[in-house]
């Protein structure tokens, strides 16, 4: 992110980077599944004959609890016929009626889909069963514009096993932190066009990541129904997971006019890396006729979208996404938003064993992995805006390639030239700046994928003859500088000289004549 806004610095004003949209569900883990609802009912002496009308009992007073919330905190407790009315339009229309600045709004009850328990008669054993099914229940929203956090809601189902879900956004929240620090700023939607103190919204956006959140989370959730952590008599208290989280950086330009120039360009250099403008292979998934092929259909979807405020480019590989827009009239947004956390690692202690060391682990939904979520996002925000910076230079294509043209010794040893327009030279350009290259690195194995997809895994002498001859490609790109060796593991980064080398090439070999002779006129 540095080196864009060095290269950019007398056009932009600063960046800030932040949660926007985080989704958090709470589930009650000795009930969120068949075998521990099982066990809770066994220990607690409740027959499966009996079950519909104890959980109806349990359903009422979480019902009653809610109704009896809303009188307390003089708030409407709306009835609403059908799932997709916009709920978050309808509570700001009350709290601008009801001119409301901080406080409760209201509350909404509406029936949903959901995953809920149901007592089924087994006809072949002659007994009766306990399933987890998809059916459909009354959940009770809870909007507020709340003192510390902004504008929010909790989400919660009034039947087992009382899954709850709160909704927060880093920007209101960042909102009221200005407010109480008197900073001025301007607001539009969830973004900033201007802020007086930039310095100082990053430390508070930095303080959002110290929050406990479990404590904070059981707050907001008893507002919406004081009695759901003692409904049962035994206390089971929530297990709060972040289910969808949104890391958002704002480039802030000095002028509409600025961002919109220069716009443009940033958006073509990203569809000359990604080498097709709709459906791209920016995260290196393979696709043959027209087609998908791999584990998951979902795990390859980019595109570009005409938005009313202008384009977006978005990416994603796996449910996770990174993308790029511009909003607010001078505000460029790189956004990277993380629904699977397994995708990414975390330095803990495996299963939180205080006698095994920490070692490199799964990430986690759970909050306790909140932090090191954060980090990933804004590591993806930065690469991302470092490969934008790639697509001006203030330099000759000779100047910046014309180092790589050379023969180069490191190490006592001599290595070869880079042709670019040779073959096998431009494929490995155009492999090392594939967009997944830039998240997770890359192994020997996918670049030998890449430059040689004839060797099939069925031939295991001539797939390892591709492997040699692909360690010494390797061992030429490290040569030239274009890549580096993570520390302790097998995979390889670009280097910020490979990123502007390798953009600079492809752009140039995008280009037709016409454009070149024009550009050199």
């Amino acid at each position: 992110m540095q080196e864009f806004i060095k290269l950019y610095k007398e056009k932009v004003l600063g960046a800030t980077s932040g949660w926007d949209r985080i989704r958090f569900r709470g589930t009650i883990r000795w009930l969120a599944s068949e075998e521990g609802l099982r066990a809770f009912l066994g220990s607690n002496g409740i027959l499966l004959k009996n079950f519909s009308k104890w959980a109806e009992t349990l359903t009422n007073n979480i019902r009653a609890s809610c109704a009896k919330q809303a009188e307390k905190l003089g708030i409407p407790l709306i009835y609403l016929n059908s799932a997709k009315n916009n709920k978050e339009a309808l509570a700001r229309k009350i709290a601008e009626e009801r001119g409301m600045g901080e406080g409760d709004i209201c509350m909404f009850s509406v029936v949903e889909p959901c995953l809920a328990p149901q007592i089924r008669k087994d006809s072949q054993a002659k007994k009766l069963k306990l399933h987890m099914r998809h059916r459909k229940c009354l959940w009770i929203y809870h909007y507020w514009n709340d003192r510390e956090f902004g504008f929010g809601h909790t989400r919660l189902q009034t039947w087992l096993p009382l899954t709850a879900t709160t909704c927060l956004n880093g920007r209101h929240w960042l909102e009221r932190q200005l407010i109480r620090e008197g900073i001025a700023y301007l607001k539009d939607g969830n973004c900033f066009p201007w802020i007086a103190d930039l310095l100082r919204a990053q430390e508070l956006f930095d303080q959002q990541l110290r929050t406990n959140w479990p404590a904070t989370l059981d707050r907001l959730l008893r507002r919406n129904c004081p009695i759901v952590g003692r409904a049962l008599d035994i206390g089971l208290e929530h297990y709060w997971s972040a289910d969808e989280t949104e890391w958002a950086t704002d480039v802030m330009f000095r002028s509409t006019r600025e961002l919109d120039e220069l716009f443009p360009s940033l958006l073509r250099h990203g569809l000359v890396i990604a080498q097709s403008p709709t459906v791209m292979r920016f995260f290196g998934k393979q696709v043959k006729g027209g087609r998908f092929r791999g584990r998951a259909p979902e795990e390859i979807v980019s595109d570009l979208r005409k938005r009313y405020e202008g384009f977006r480019l978005k990416h994603w590989i796996n449910r996770n996404s990174v993308k790029m827009y511009n909003k607010a009239g001078n505000l460029l947004r790189v956004e990277s938003t993380i629904n699977n956390t397994r995708d990414f690692k975390v330095f803990r202690r495996p299963n939180d064993d205080s006698s095994r060391p920490p070692s490199w682990q799964k990430m986690r939904k759970g909050v306790s992995d909140l932090h090191r979520r954060g980090q990933v996002s804004q590591a993806c925000n930065e690469r991302y805006l470092d490969g934008l910076a790639s697509s001006s230079v203030n330099e000759t294509l000779q100047q910046t390639a014309g180092e790589i043209c050379s023969p180069v010794i490191k190490n006592g040893r001599r290595h070869r030239r880079l042709n670019p327009w040779r073959t096998l030279d431009f494929k490995l350009l155009q492999f090392i700046t594939r967009g997944e290259m830039q998240l997770n690195g890359f192994r020997n194995r996918d670049l030998r994928a890449w430059l040689y997809p004839e060797i099939g895994d069925d031939d295991p002498i001539a797939r390892r003859r591709a492997s040699g001859r692909t360690t010494r490609h390797l061992q030429l790109l490290r040569a030239h500088g274009l890549i580096k060796k993570i520390s302790r593991t097998n995979r390889y980064l670009l280097t910020t000289k490979g990123r502007k080398v390798a953009s600079a090439l492809l752009a140039a070999s995008a280009a037709d004549t016409g454009q070149l002779m024009e550009m050199a006129a």
